[in-house]
């Protein structure tokens, strides 16, 4: 809260805004609650309203959201003192969800490394895409690359054009490499760090471990996910929506085949959970929008930029209703057994998800009772899986009904099972069994 309460001082000097005007309080905290939290909601133009400064501050925000608190605290210390007491190694290892105790400093140097990597990498083929296709001049072109970049990597969505990338929606070379910072960003580290240790010790001839069931959910569900995300566009929005992307017009100028396909591939990869768009959302079909509010909500990696309940968490709910459907009394996947506690804190985190946009979305729509339901709950999927696509409404919600967004913007950034571990810490459970008594299901 303090790096947001920081931003939104900021945000807030005239300094910040194009016009020189001071912007008011709750528009500031909503774009620095929506860029640490690395959701990409806005309801002022970032084309238009801020100036150098709020852009800049804007994207520090962004980079610090995706690094993490704790990491980054922690990289704080390594650098003053050289060295990382227990207790940050301990944050930073819950941080990681997976690094070992002894590995803390390695992984977040590495960490801060592979980002800036990956960033870097990024922001030059933008750049000089830019550049030379786009006319800009090289500070306006690194600039650019620069800010999506990044904005790409930490999944944050917030780009520097009133449409978002819907002006590149013909061009592969700025749609690709964003696509790329999505994915790579969206899988998390601690399974990059896997993947890049079984290759180092393949390519060296040692033997290799098995893969864990964190690294091998991630990769399965991140490509059935993008697959399934862009035959649903592709099915669905053809001959809709898709028809007259990129450089299309009129009527008489449809966009051909492998424009559509390429958009239709974005827009699959981009709920996981971006929020860049090349086509505006406004224009797809609700069974789209009901379609991207199920991959929103699942979202990405566990241990990376993306938000949502996490590929890990859905698969494991799915195992454990194919388990109770065959009748095995454990679940089990590639050959190893999930616990019982895993499948209750996936409960704990579907359940209380659940909950909580339910009841956004019913209070948003008591405080806007004009807008439509299916409207008002892919904004709060958004939201809350930290995605920042939009059909449009974020700008027309009244204050209270911003402010709801904002908080549940920040919830979807500490993540339900951050809040429902925190609560357990406190709570002393029960050392012994009640008779048991079967109730009657369904």
């Amino acid at each position: 809260m303090g790096i947001i309460g920081i931003g939104t001082a900021i945000l807030m000097s005239p300094w910040s805004s194009a016009d020189g005007r001071i912007t008011p309080l709750a528009d500031a905290f909503f774009t620095a609650t929506s860029a640490t939290s690395l959701t990409g909601l806005i309801t002022l133009d970032t084309a238009v309203h801020w100036s150098w400064l709020g852009l800049v501050t804007i994207l520090l925000l962004i980079q610090i959201g995706g690094l993490g608190f704790m990491t980054l605290a922690s990289l704080l210390g390594l650098i003053l003192a050289g060295r990382l007491g227990l207790r940050s190694r301990l944050g930073a290892t819950a941080e990681g969800r997976g690094a070992d105790l002894g590995d803390v400093v390695w992984v977040i140097r590495a960490t801060v490394l592979f980002t800036l990597a990956v960033e870097t990498l990024v922001a030059v083929f933008l750049a000089i895409r830019f550049h030379g296709n786009y006319g800009y001049s090289w500070g306006r072109a690194i600039w650019e690359g620069i800010f999506h970049a990044i904005s790409g990597f930490n999944n944050a969505g917030f780009a520097l054009y009133s449409d978002n990338v819907v002006g590149f929606a013909s061009d592969a070379g700025i749609l690709l490499p964003l696509a790329f910072a999505l994915m790579i960003g969206g899988i998390g580290f601690p399974v990059l760090l896997e993947a890049t240790r079984r290759a180092k010790r393949k390519m060296s001839g040692k033997p290799v471990r098995r893969w864990s069931l964190t690294a091998r959910f991630t990769f399965i569900g991140t490509v059935v996910l993008v697959v399934a995300g862009t035959a649903l566009v592709a099915l669905v929005e053809w001959n809709r929506a898709l028809v007259h992307v990129g450089s299309a017009t009129d009527s008489q100028d449809e966009s051909s085949a492998g424009v559509r396909l390429l958009n239709a591939f974005f827009s699959g990869v981009s709920p996981r959970t971006a929020g860049f768009n090349s086509v505006d959302y406004v224009d797809f079909h609700p069974a789209t929008w009901m379609g991207t509010d199920l991959l929103m909500f699942i979202g990405g990696g566990s241990g990376g930029t993306a938000g949502g309940l996490k590929i890990t968490t859905a698969i494991v709910l799915v195992a454990a209703v194919a388990a109770e459907i065959r009748g095995d009394s454990s679940v089990a996947v590639f050959g190893r057994t999930i616990r019982s506690s895993v499948v209750r804190q996936a409960l704990v985190i579907l359940t209380g998800s659940v909950a909580l946009i339910l009841g956004a979305t019913m209070t948003i729509l008591l405080l806007a009772p004009d807008l439509k339901a299916d409207q008002v709950l892919f904004e709060v999927i958004s939201a809350f899986s930290t995605v920042g696509l939009s059909t449009g409404i974020t700008a027309e919600l009244p204050e209270l009904a911003q402010i709801l967004i904002a908080v549940l913007m920040f919830a979807g950034r500490i993540g339900p099972l951050a809040l429902a571990t925190a609560v357990a810490a406190r709570a002393h459970g029960r050392k012994f069994d009640y008779p048991e008594e079967r109730p009657f299901i369904g």
